[in-house]
């Protein structure tokens, strides 16, 4: 096995890129069924790629086609959205306590080969949208108390070869086609088997065994579909192709053409990394070409495609899914999708006339989305991904406004080629944490400190740093600028102007406390992504906050005790403001 299916084996994702129906139709199965806290833990709601949770498996294509919750315990109800997931093949939900309906939307399933939902307490009656079901092959619906009659349309199922109805409470009489199957059992019902066949209508000529051969099997089957299931979802298959099937390799000639030769009309931005082109794909799909900067590696092609294979394993809502790439001897390029929204910098800073104001619900959602985008990252990957350039202009926002996360990884993607742990600081002055400026030494904590920067952009609506600042003030740094009004209760002042007071003052408040907290000088102050995502929502804020200020006081009184010991004045070889810019923030 490679080094790189050891990683995927091990890693927290996978590079599958699916609609968010199908990880949202699963994830309300989940809630549906009263999943313990302790069950299906990997099944995360902001995670949209469901194909790396535990019991699914999926195909080449990265569509959901088997889902095996059996023998759980889950006690809840089939919720109907489970018919979203049009490319299942195998659903097995049996020996559990689910109650409620067999939903009528099952028959939207219309790849289903086997549904198993033995040994369950389900009620009502047995959907005729089963009948849709034409590659159906094997229907055990036993032991529950379903009631009513056989829909005729489960005779008309044409791959039908196994169907065990038995110990329900069904009654009427049974379709005739369903006698011609392989293999029945009708037992313990009410049915009648109408006139063309014999009495009793107990079950198809086969070895029912006794119950203890019964559970054998059952327990024997269920171990080897789960070992398959396994197999199929963690086999690592040497065609890349298999391995990455959505990560593409492109042409430098296709995205020369896309591009317009990479004119400077389509130039969308431009940052450490280098310019960002818009382009459009031979299939008129619109696309946002990386031109990479500062990679001059000789033969780096293959250190450059690893790393570019383990960002592609980041699938998060809250993060920009990278579509492909392109290396040649001298260029390395990276695909993404196209943002029509631009980036947040954008509709703070930079909005044309007559383009709408970024209101205060969506910097809200905004500064949240962001926040589970970068948790995703540093808590949920394995290695864990750090970003070390959070800022405004790195986050993209989607057709709905949306927080999308972008260039994330991009620090280590250009420096593969360095062999020591310390690269060279990357990211934009005024964001930048101090301990990762004075020895360049980053850590998911230095993407706190940048997330924070980012928060008091959002709020404020400025730069991170401002030297128009100069012309009423001393604090360049907005950082600064608002801990100075924060300290002075002017929390109107802070307020981005262009919000025309349309906000929720305690709201902002809170983003700026949050912001606060993630700006400390010292590292280890500064709270987790985690624990960020869990203030915004309103949990635990307070009582951090309390904190922060206690200690912001006794610094305070310190620096001020210091200054009145060595009585520094305005022609003093030190010089006050800049020992501030440089200490911790």
């Amino acid at each position: 096995m490679s080094f790189l299916c050891l990683v995927l084996l091990l890693g927290c994702l996978c590079s599958f890129v699916l609609p968010d129906a199908q990880g949202d139709a699963l994830y309300a199965l989940k809630l549906s069924l009263n999943a313990s806290s302790n069950q299906l833990t990997d099944w995360n709601v902001n995670q949209v790629n469901p194909c790396t949770w535990s019991r699914v498996n999926c195909d080449p294509s990265y569509n959901v086609i088997q889902v095996s919750l059996a023998l759980m315990g889950l006690t809840g109800t089939l919720t109907p959205r489970i018919g979203v997931l049009k490319n299942l093949t195998a659903l097995s939900l049996q020996g559990n306590a689910i109650t409620g309906n067999i939903p009528k939307e099952l028959g939207n399933l219309t790849n289903l080969g086997r549904l198993d939902l033995e040994n369950n307490r389900l009620t009502g009656q047995i959907p005729s949208s089963l009948g849709n079901l034409n590659k159906l092959q094997f229907l055990t619906l036993s032991q529950n108390n379903l009631n009513g009659t056989i829909p005729e349309s489960l005779g008309n199922l044409p791959s039908l070869i196994n169907v065990m109805l038995d110990s329900n409470d069904l009654s009427g009489e049974i379709p005739e086609q369903l006698f011609k199957v392989t293999k029945y059992n009708f037992t313990g019902n009410k049915l009648n088997c109408g006139v063309n066949y014999p009495h009793p209508c107990a079950s198809s000529n086969t070895d029912q065994g006794s119950p203890h051969k019964l559970k054998v099997g059952l327990i024997i089957g269920i171990i080897i579909g789960y070992v398959f299931l396994v197999y199929l979802q963690y086999s690592c298959e040497v065609d890349r192709r298999i391995a990455f099937g959505q990560l593409k390799r492109f042409a430098w000639r296709e995205l020369q053409i896309a591009t317009d030769n990479f004119s400077e009309k389509n130039v969308l931005g431009q940052g450490g990394f280098g310019k960002v082109y818009k382009g459009v794909l031979a299939d008129n799909t619109k696309v946002a070409v990386k031109r990479l900067t500062d990679y001059e590696s000789p033969g780096g092609d293959a250190a450059f495609q690893r790393e570019v294979e383990m960002i592609s394993v980041a699938v998060h809502r809250n993060l920009l899914r990278l579509i492909g790439f392109c290396t040649t001897p001298t260029e390395r390029l990276l695909v993404y999708p196209f943002m029509q929204n631009l980036s947040v910098a954008y509709r703070l800073r930079e909005l044309k006339p007559g383009e709408p104001v970024l209101d205060w619900p969506t910097r809200k959602r905004v500064a949240l989305g962001t926040a589970r985008g970068l948790e995703y990252l540093h808590e949920h990957c394995n290695p864990k991904i750090i970003h070390r350039d959070v800022k405004a202009a790195n986050v993209l926002l989607d057709e709905d406004f949306e927080a999308v996360v972008g260039d994330f990884g991009l620090a280590k993607l250009v420096d593969v080629r360095k062999t020591n742990v310390t690269t060279q600081v990357r990211g934009t002055m005024g964001h930048i944490a101090p301990e990762y400026l004075s020895t360049g030494k980053s850590s998911e904590r230095t993407d706190v400190f940048g997330y924070g920067i980012m928060l008091l952009e959002l709020v404020t609506g400025q730069r991170a740093i401002d030297f128009s600042r100069l012309e009423e003030e001393d604090d360049v740094l907005l950082l600064d600028h608002v801990k100075k009004l924060e300290r002075e209760k002017r929390l109107d002042a802070i307020v981005d102007r262009n919000l025309n007071k349309n906000y929720n003052i305690q709201e902002v408040e809170m983003m700026i406390q949050v912001a606060l907290l993630c700006t400390q000088g010292t590292p280890e102050d500064r709270p987790l992504m985690s624990e960020v995502v869990r203030m915004l929502e309103g949990e635990g804020l307070a009582e951090r906050w309390e904190e922060w200020q206690h200690v912001e006081v006794n610094r305070r009184q310190e620096y001020e005790r210091l200054q009145r010991r060595f009585d520094w004045g305005e022609d003093s070889v030190y010089n006050q403001d800049a020992i501030e810019l440089s200490g911790g923030r």
